[in-house]
Parts: structure tokens; sequence; C-alpha cells
């Protein structure tokens, strides 16, 4: 799809990424891309190559917490708490989309209203080629997790749940 056809969400994260230096293309596909196993079958990967944008809310501070995590995997939500110094929560709705400007499901690792604190899990280190939202739930783009860890200036983290 070319990029005047994207949505408008699906644009500004593609503008954001451009920023970045990257470049990338912004997959859209007709079917939800919204849970890993839809993403990873829609676009003919692992679901461990789908690195899952998952936001919480560090219940103290209030601030934003962006985990992407291998779609393979589990967040142990205690060992993130526990690498941010407090506790998290699991953020609302509209928490989500007032701190990102993105709806769950489509929330990309870049271009947030506010930048959140943000973890990577390790496993997705591992792989050659990742795939993120792209700022809706139908699209998606691949990058490397070098690429992913530059652009979102996360840190690397055991975060999975055993």
């Amino acid at each position: 799809m070319a990029e005047g056809e994207l949505k408008e969400s699906a644009r500004r994260v593609l503008t954001a990424l451009e920023a970045f230096g990257l470049d990338v293309r912004v997959r859209e596909f007709p079917a939800s891309t919204r849970s890993a196993e839809d993403a990873a079958a829609a676009i003919g990967c692992s679901v461990a190559q789908i690195a899952k944008s998952l936001i919480f809310r560090a219940e103290q501070s209030n601030t934003p917490v962006l985990v992407l995590a291998s779609g393979a995997n589990r967040v142990d939500e205690r060992a993130v708490g526990r690498l941010l110094g407090e506790a998290i929560v699991r953020a609302k709705p509209d928490f989500v989309r007032e701190v990102t400007g993105f709806a769950i499901g489509g929330v990309p690792p870049v271009g947030h209203r506010r930048k959140p604190a943000t973890l990577i899990d390790r496993d997705l280190m591992a792989l050659e080629e990742i795939w993120a939202a792209a700022g809706t739930p139908n699209a998606v783009f691949a990058l490397t997790p070098e690429a992913l860890r530059r652009i979102t200036d996360g840190t690397v983290a055991d975060i999975r749940q055993a």
C-alpha cells in the first residue's frame, strides 16, 4: 500500500520512523493484526517475531510504561515493577489513547504523545527481524531488534514470565 493510502495513524507512525532515519514500509492488512497470533498469521512470521506493545501505568507516578514483548511471551509485571522501582498496573483504554495517541491493538513503539519509560523483552534481541504495530489494529512494520532499541531508547531486560 502506498504511503498516501495509509490511514492517518499509520502515516503518523511512518513519519516518526522516518525521523529516526529508518527506511521502512508500513503494511496494512484487511484482517486485524491486533493480537500477536493474528499478526504472525497475516505476515507469515513466527509469533515470537511480533513485538507486542503493552502500555502500563506506574501506580504512584502515573508514568506511562511501554513494554515491548515477544509475542510468544507473557510479561512478568512484578519484574517490570522492580526494574522501574514502583508497581505497575494495566493501563485503561482512555489512558492508553491519552498518552500514546493510539488505540489499544495498534500502539506502535514510537510516535507517542508522552514519551513512556520503555522496556524491551531480551528475547526479541535474539531475532534477525521483528514486527511491530504501526498505529492501527491492521498495520505493522518490520525492523531489527537493535533499531527498535535505538528508536525507543528502551532498556533491554528479562521481563518474560517464567
